[in-house]
C-alpha cells in the first residue's frame, strides 16, 4: 500500500478535514453527538500524518459545510438529509468547533499526547443535531423527543505506517440520561498521489444501559401512549460497522470529500420494537478551506 508524505497533505490536528461521520457509526456511533455517521466519516477522511504540533504557537483554523443522509433516527427505515457547518480552531494542543479526532462538530478540548504515533485527548461537546425528535415519523408517536446534551470525551488514535487505531468514551455530563458510549475504529488509508486519500475500515459500538433505554427502551407510559410494548433496553454491543471516505486537495488550502457508512444495529438495539430496520447506512458529502 503507498503511502506519501508531501508538505501537501500535512496540517494541524486542528485544521481537521471537517468532522463527524458520520456522521460514521449507524449512524449512532462515533461522535459524541448523534451525527455519529458524519463525525465517523470525517475522521476517517483524517490524514493519519495530521498529528498535533504543541511547539507552535500560530493559529490554525477550518472554514467549511457539509451534508449529510442519515436514517431519521438509529434504527429507522426512513432518511433524513442534514447540512452541518464544520468551522474550527486551535493553537498548540488546544482545540475548539469541529475536531474529527473527538468526533463533534462542536467541541472544546485539548491533546495531551500528540505525535506521529500516537494522538490523545480529551474534550467536552455539544450534539449540532437533534438526537431524535417524536415529529420526524409517526413511528415515534408517544415515545418523545430525545433532547440535545452536553458530553465529556476521552479519545486516542495510534498510527503506524497505513493503518490506525481509534478508541474513545463519551458520557453525557448534561443531565439528559444519554448514558456512554465507547467506541473502537481500524482505518486503512491508501494515498495514491499527494491530492487523493481513501480510507476504509471496520468499527463497533459498546453503550451503557442508560444510552440503550434513552434510544430503544419503552417505559410503560411509552407503551401507553404509542401502543408499542414495553421492552427494556441493557448494556451491549450497540452496532458493528464499516466506513469507505475519500477526499481531495487541489490545493494546499481546500479539501473536498465524501463517505459512506453501512451499519448493522446489535443486541437489544435490534430486537427493539423501535427499530424497524437494523442496517444502516450514512452519506457525507463535505468541502473546507484551511488556513
Amino acid at each position: 500500500m503507498k503511502v506519501l508524505r508531501t508538505p501537501l497533505t500535512r496540517v494541524s490536528a486542528s485544521t481537521v478535514l471537517v468532522l463527524g461521520g458520520i456522521l460514521s457509526l449507524p449512524s449512532n456511533a462515533a461522535w459524541a453527538d448523534d451525527t455519529y455517521g458524519a463525525s465517523g466519516s470525517l475522521y476517517a477522511l483524517r490524514n493519519p500524518e495530521d498529528t498535533t504540533d504543541t511547539s507552535r504557537d500560530a493559529w490554525r483554523f477550518t472554514l467549511g459545510a457539509g451534508v449529510a443522509s442519515m436514517p431519521s433516527f438509529p434504527g429507522s427505515d426512513s432518511r433524513k438529509t442534514e447540512a452541518f457547518p464544520a468551522i474550527g480552531a486551535s493553537r498548540g494542543s488546544f482545540f475548539i468547533g469541529v475536531n474529527p479526532d473527538a468526533g463533534a462538530l462542536l467541541s472544546l478540548g485539548a491533546y495531551f499526547v500528540g505525535n506521529e504515533t500516537w494522538r490523545a485527548g480529551v474534550a467536552v461537546t455539544y450534539d449540532f443535531i437533534e438526537p431524535r425528535d417524536e415529529s420526524d415519523d409517526e413511528h415515534l408517536y408517544g415515545l418523545g423527543d430525545i433532547d440535545r446534551t452536553t458530553h465529556a470525551e476521552v479519545f486516542g488514535i495510534y498510527t503506524h505506517d497505513w493503518v490506525s487505531l481509534r478508541g474513545s468514551v463519551t458520557s453525557d455530563i448534561g443531565g439528559n440520561s444519554r448514558g456512554a458510549v465507547a467506541t473502537l475504529d481500524l482505518t486503512g488509508r491508501y494515498q495514491p498521489d499527494a491530492r487523493w486519500v481513501f480510507t476504509a475500515g471496520p468499527g463497533l459500538s459498546w453503550v451503557t444501559s442508560q444510552y440503550s433505554r434513552a434510544y430503544f427502551g419503552v417505559t410503560q407510559q411509552q407503551s401507553v401512549d404509542s401502543g408499542l410494548p414495553v421492552y427494556r433496553a441493557g448494556s451491549g454491543l450497540n452496532n458493528v460497522r464499516f466506513s469507505l471516505a475519500g477526499a481531495y486537495r487541489p490545493t494546499p488550502h481546500w479539501n473536498i470529500g465524501g463517505a459512506a457508512t453501512a451499519s448493522w444495529l446489535q443486541g437489544d438495539a435490534s430486537d427493539s420494537p423501535v427499530t424497524q430496520k437494523s442496517s444502516q447506512m450514512t452519506y457525507t458529502v463535505f468541502a473546507n478551506y484551511l488556513f
